[in-house]
């Protein structure tokens, strides 16, 4: 099984958000975003939808699985 990549700080940046700001629509804290984007923590269904959603987005199109 791969890693689980993810185009959050992409998506953040195309819609000029903090990651301050992303944190409190979803519900989580700022670390929590900071680890998600650099790879260090996977998100639960339910934040990766949350994370999805405030971007408009499929959730498959803000995560992946690539490969190790």
């Amino acid at each position: 099984m791969g890693k689980l990549g993810n185009r959050v700080r992409e998506l953040r940046a195309r819609d000029r958000l903090s990651q301050e700001e992303l944190a409190k629509r979803v519900g989580a804290s700022r670390q929590t975003i900071a680890l998600i984007e650099r790879g260090d923590y996977s998100p639960s269904v339910l934040l990766g939808l949350k994370i999805a959603a405030v971007f408009g987005v499929l959730v498959e199109d803000v995560f992946s699985i690539q490969d190790e």
